[in-house]
C-alpha cells in the first residue's frame, strides 16, 4: 500500500465521528436477591441443605405409580417435546454464530460452450464456436478487529444456554403439573366416596323415615323432605362421578396419551405432604437454582453481548478475499502460465454516514438489554414472592387442618347420636337434617384441605426449583465470556 492510499484510509478514520454512538446507553439495573425483603416473610422456616430436593422430589410424596407416571409424561409429553425442539433451535443458532467467524475457501471448475455473434468473433464472420474451460479457488476472511462476531457468537449461546435451561424448567413444570393431576385424581375419587356416603346416610335416614310414616310418627311433608335430601345425594354423586373422569382425562392429557389412559389408572393412595426444608442461604439461594430465574440472567447476558457487537459495526473492518485458478479455450492449455490467474483484495470498509441505521440497530439492542433486564427481575420478585406464599399458606393450612379434622370428629358424633335418638323415635327430625349437612360439609372441607396441603407441597418444590442443578447444563455456571474457543 503506497502512501496516499494510506493516507486516504487515515483520512477517512478520521471522519468516522460521523457515525457514532454518542448518547446510546443500557438503563437496566439488575436486581439483587440479597437486597430484596423476606426476613418476615421467611422467618421460622427449617433451614437445611442437606434436606434439599433432589431432580427426582416427586419420590418424597411415597407413591411408585406416580413416580411411572411422570416418567411416562417426561417422555411423552409434547410439551418436552415442544422444549427439546425451541433448545434445538438455540443450539443450532450458536453453532451458525460461530460458523460466520471463520473463513471461506470455495472451489469451482466449469466448461461453457458457446457461438459467437458477428459482432463478437474475431474472423466477423459470426459463425464461430468457442469452449471456455476454468477452474479456480477463492478465499474470503473478515477480521474481527473489535471482537463484534465473537460476541454475537456469545449472545447465540448464551440463548443456546437459556433455551437449554428453559427445556429443564419445562421438566420441572410437567413433573409438578403431573403430581397436581395426579392428586386431583385422588381428591375426585375422596370426593366421590364422600357423596356415595352420603347417599347411603339419606337412604337410611330415608327408610327411617318411611317406618315412622307408617307408625303415624312423621308427617309425609317430612318423608318428602328426606325424599328430596335423598334425590339431591344422588346428583352429587353423579356430579362427583362427572369431575372424577374429568380429572383422569387431564392427567392422561398431561401423559401425552388419549383419555382412555386414564381409565387404566389404579386409584391413587393419599399422598404424603412433602417435608420441605428451606436452603441455609437466604434468599439468593432460593432463587439460584429456580431455572426460571437462572434462563432469565442468561438472556440478560446475551443481550449484553448482542450490545457490544452491535457498537462494533460503528468501527472500521477489515476484509480480505484472494482468489487463483486458470481459464482457457484450449484444453491442452488449461494449466500453461498463460491461463493461470490470481489476485489478493484486502478492503477496509469504514461507515461514515447511513443515515442513522447504525444508531438505530445499537438503540434497538440497547433496548432488548433494557427489557431483558426487567424480565431478570420480574422473575426474581415473583419467584420470591412465590417461595414466601406458599410457605405461609402451607403453614396456615397445616393449621386449618387441625381445626377442621376436630371440627369434623364432632360433627360425625353428633350425627350418629342424632341418628340414634332419631330412629328411637325421641329425635327431631331437622336436627338430624341439619347435623347430616354439617358433617357432609366438614368432611368436604377437609378433604378440599388434604388434598391443598398436597398441593402446596409439591407447589413449594416447584418454587424452590424442584432439586434443579445448574451444573447440569453444560457451562451454565460459566460466564460466555470466559470460554474458551
Amino acid at each position: 500500500m503506497n502512501t496516499r492510499a494510506l493516507s486516504l484510509v487515515l483520512v477517512a478514520m478520521s471522519m468516522a465521528g460521523c457515525a457514532n454512538f454518542s448518547g446510546l446507553d443500557t438503563q437496566g439495573q439488575r436486581l439483587d436477591a440479597n437486597t430484596l425483603q423476606t426476613g418476615k416473610s421467611l422467618s421460622g422456616v427449617t433451614l437445611s441443605t442437606a434436606a434439599w430436593p433432589r431432580a427426582d422430589w416427586w419420590k418424597s410424596l411415597g407413591d411408585p405409580q406416580l413416580d411411572g407416571l411422570i416418567h411416562e409424561a417426561l417422555q411423552n409429553s409434547p410439551d418436552m417435546q415442544v422444549a427439546s425442539a425451541r433448545a434445538h433451535q438455540a443450539q443450532a443458532a450458536a453453532y451458525a454464530a460461530d460458523a460466520a467467524r471463520m473463513p471461506t475457501l470455495d472451489a469451482s471448475a466449469g466448461v461453457s460452450r458457446s457461438r459467437l455473434a458477428k459482432d463478437q468473433d474475431p474472423r466477423g464472420e459470426g459463425d464461430a464456436y468457442a469452449t471456455v474451460r476454468n477452474i479456480g479457488a477463492s478465499f474470503n476472511y473478515n477480521f474481527d478487529l473489535w471482537g463484534g462476531q465473537r460476541a454475537a457468537w456469545e449472545a447465540a449461546l448464551g440463548q443456546a444456554r437459556a433455551a437449554e435451561v428453559d427445556q429443564q424448567a419445562a421438566r420441572l413444570t410437567l413433573a409438578a403439573n403431573v403430581a397436581k393431576a395426579y392428586s386431583d385424581l385422588g381428591q375426585a375419587h375422596i370426593v366421590r366416596d364422600l357423596a356415595n356416603d352420603d347417599l347411603k346416610r339419606t337412604r337410611q335416614m330415608l327408610d327411617l323415615s318411611k317406618r315412622r310414616l307408617s307408625s303415624g310418627i312423621d308427617s309425609q311433608y317430612q318423608y318428602q323432605q328426606t325424599e328430596s335430601l335423598e334425590a339431591s345425594a344422588q346428583s352429587q354423586l353423579i356430579d362427583a362421578e362427572k369431575q372424577l373422569q374429568s380429572a383422569k382425562i387431564a392427567l392422561a392429557v398431561l401423559l401425552g396419551k388419549g383419555p382412555d389412559r386414564g381409565n387404566e389408572l389404579v386409584r391413587p393412595n393419599v399422598l404424603k405432604p412433602s417435608v420441605v426444608a428451606v436452603p441455609a442461604v437466604l434468599p439468593a439461594e432460593l432463587v439460584g437454582r429456580r431455572p426460571d430465574v437462572i434462563a432469565a440472567r442468561w438472556r440478560v447476558e446475551a443481550a449484553s453481548k448482542n450490545v457490544a457487537a452491535s457498537k462494533t459495526r460503528f468501527y472500521p473492518n477489515l476484509n480480505l478475499s484472494a482468489s487463483a485458478g486458470a481459464e482457457s479455450l484450449l484444453g491442452d492449455a488449461m494449466f500453461g502460465s498463460a491461463s493461470r490467474f490470481f489476485s489478493i483484495a484486502p478492503t477496509i470498509s469504514l461507515p461514515i454516514f447511513d443515515g442513522g441505521r447504525l444508531r438505530a440497530d445499537l438503540d434497538a439492542r440497547d433496548a432488548d438489554y433494557d427489557l431483558a433486564v426487567a424480565q431478570y427481575n420480574k422473575t426474581l420478585v415473583q419467584a420470591l414472592g412465590d417461595i414466601g406464599n406458599t410457605l405461609m399458606q402451607l403453614r396456615e393450612t397445616g393449621r386449618q387442618i387441625q381445626a377442621q379434622q376436630h371440627a369434623a370428629d364432632i360433627a360425625q358424633q353428633s350425627y350418629d347420636t342424632g341418628v340414634q335418638r332419631y330412629s328411637s323415635g325421641i329425635g327431631n327430625y331437622l336436627d338430624v337434617l341439619s347435623i347430616e349437612q354439617q358433617l357432609l360439609q366438614a368432611q368436604r372441607q377437609l378433604a378440599t384441605l388434604n388434598a391443598a396441603q398436597i398441593d402446596l407441597s409439591i407447589q413449594l418444590m416447584q418454587a424452590l426449583g424442584g432439586g434443579f442443578n445448574a451444573d447440569n447444563v453444560a457451562a451454565t455456571t460459566t460466564s460466555p465470556a470466559t470460554r474458551t474457543e
